[in-house]
């Protein structure tokens, strides 16, 4: 990944870093105030020769001091130094338990021992401290002393212990700051599990590692898309329409073999593909185009109810010779839009949808029309949009930002390829309009083209149609 991949992830996870940052500092905070404070108080000794006059002989007793100051360091936490402490202050502990509060240490290239007591009573941690230094200056000249010969070293208290004002332990502020980084640290590594385990389409990006295919299309989400799906005549203003103008404008530059109608379809429901046709055959329509909309989903037509028109009959209809095509399409406004509803649902939507008559069907509305545009149920639940797919120019795959699974488009993908159907563009909807994964919708203007009295498209064999709902009023009374 790249470095603006880490701040996309960190920006679109930033609540989750936050909360455990904020969960890590309030572990901290109550790790610290459950802890006893605890006082430290220190005593300096220092040992050197009691002889020598000579700067030779000061040299080599200096040494010799520098050589055994580790000894004497060890010696301190003995029980012969400790049990004298233990003794005079009367403590509870036994000489094992006290060398644990003891820490005895002694700077680098020097005589000094320093002696550290931590207790939770600053002023029995300062007698502790003296005490120990006592005894450890009694245990060195005695340790020191050859029989018959006077002790070679002597020891000089520097500094006594006095009790603390503070505690040494727990340290807060330490301790809070501790908890952020491990609390950040754990919320970056849970934001980039969180966008590796993700296998959700979140952009386009995530559209252009999965396939070759170009996006044509990204659709911004619009939280008002079920009251208003057709957006182009709700609100023509809005960057939502504006979007499925980029679309028309993308697809009518694709390079495309044959003719120019199309599958308009999804891996699964809910994505936003029957929005998408209706809108994106509007928007043809608005260019001046004549363009013909079918509703090829006979399981759960939608195209009629988002149109307001007419569909008791339709597609199904015709396909099964009960109705004739000039009776049961309809023009859709001023525009040069007509609309093939899909009819009364069937019990083999496949069967007709492959049938001779539906090849026919198609091949005969794309010559007569500019564009076709079929609205298809989704991909992997049923097959029928695999069957529309071959008999037209190209498929327009729909994913849902945030919906759609990696591995449901590339399922989707892959049904299309086993048909040899040509995947025209990949349009991907529900786009965020806000946060890191947004497409970038800063714009708010829009056009609408609305043209004058359209002719009738021209007839071409029994592929005639006219615009007239009473028309397809009375096919449905006579079926």
């Amino acid at each position: 990944m790249e470095l603006s991949d880490y701040i996309r992830i960190l920006r679109k996870n930033w609540i989750v870093i936050v909360a455990i940052i904020l969960l890590a500092l309030g572990a901290s905070a109550v790790y610290s105030l459950a802890r006893t404070p605890l006082y430290q108080s220190s005593s300096d000794i220092m040992v050197s020769t009691q002889s020598g006059s000579s700067s030779a002989e000061l040299t080599q007793g200096n040494t010799y001091t520098q050589a055994r100051v580790n000894s004497w360091v060890e010696l301190a936490s003995s029980p012969k130094v400790l049990d004298p402490v233990i003794h005079e202050l009367g403590l509870a502990q036994t000489a094992a338990q006290l060398a644990d509060d003891v820490a005895v240490s002694s700077p680098l290239n020097t005589t000094v021992v320093t002696t550290t007591v931590t207790n939770a009573d600053p002023n029995l941690a300062a007698d502790i401290a003296n005490a120990v230094a006592d005894s450890l200056a009694t245990a060195i000249d005695e340790v020191e002393t050859l029989p018959d010969a006077p002790s070679p070293v002597k020891v000089t208290p520097i500094s006594a212990a006095l009790p603390a004002e503070a505690p040494a332990s727990p340290n807060v502020p330490l301790n809070l700051a501790l908890g952020a980084l491990i609390g950040l640290a754990l919320g970056i590594g849970v934001a980039v599990l969180r966008t590796v385990l993700d296998t959700r389409i979140r952009s386009t990006r995530d559209i252009e590692a999965l396939t070759e295919r170009p996006v044509i299309g990204a659709i911004p989400h619009d939280p008002k898309a079920e009251a208003r799906p057709i957006i182009l005549q709700a609100d023509p203003q809005n960057p939502r329409s504006e979007a499925f103008r980029a679309l028309r404008t993308n697809l009518q530059f694709l390079d495309l073999e044959g003719g120019r109608s199309f599958v308009v379809t999804s891996s699964m429901p809910s994505e936003g593909k029957s929005t998408t046709a209706v809108n994106l055959a509007i928007a043809l329509a608005d260019a001046g185009k004549r363009v013909v909309l079918i509703d090829g989903d006979l399981r759960k037509p939608k195209v009629a109810d988002y149109l307001g028109i007419e569909g008791g009959v339709g597609l199904t209809d015709v396909l099964i010779g009960r109705a004739n095509l000039n009776d049961v399409v309809q023009k859709w406004g001023r525009r040069s839009l007509y609309v093939l509803p899909a009819g009364k649902i069937p019990p083999n939507p496949s069967e007709l949808l492959g049938s001779t008559r539906m090849t026919e069907l198609l091949d005969g509305l794309a010559r007569d029309a500019d564009a076709v545009i079929l609205d298809a149920p989704p991909l992997l639940p049923v097959t029928d949009a695999a069957v529309l797919a071959r008999s037209t120019s190209g498929a327009i795959l729909v994913a849902a930002a945030g919906s759609t699974h990696r591995n449901q488009f590339s399922g989707a993908l892959d049904v299309l390829e086993n048909v040899n159907a040509h995947v025209a563009g990949v349009v991907l909807s529900m786009v965020p309009t806000r946060g890191p994964d947004a497409y970038g919708y800063g714009y708010g203007y829009g056009y609408r083209y609305v043209a004058d009295e359209t002719p009738e498209l021209p007839h071409a064999g029994n592929t005639g149609m006219r615009s007239n709902r009473r028309s397809a009023t009375r096919a449905r009374r006579s079926a």
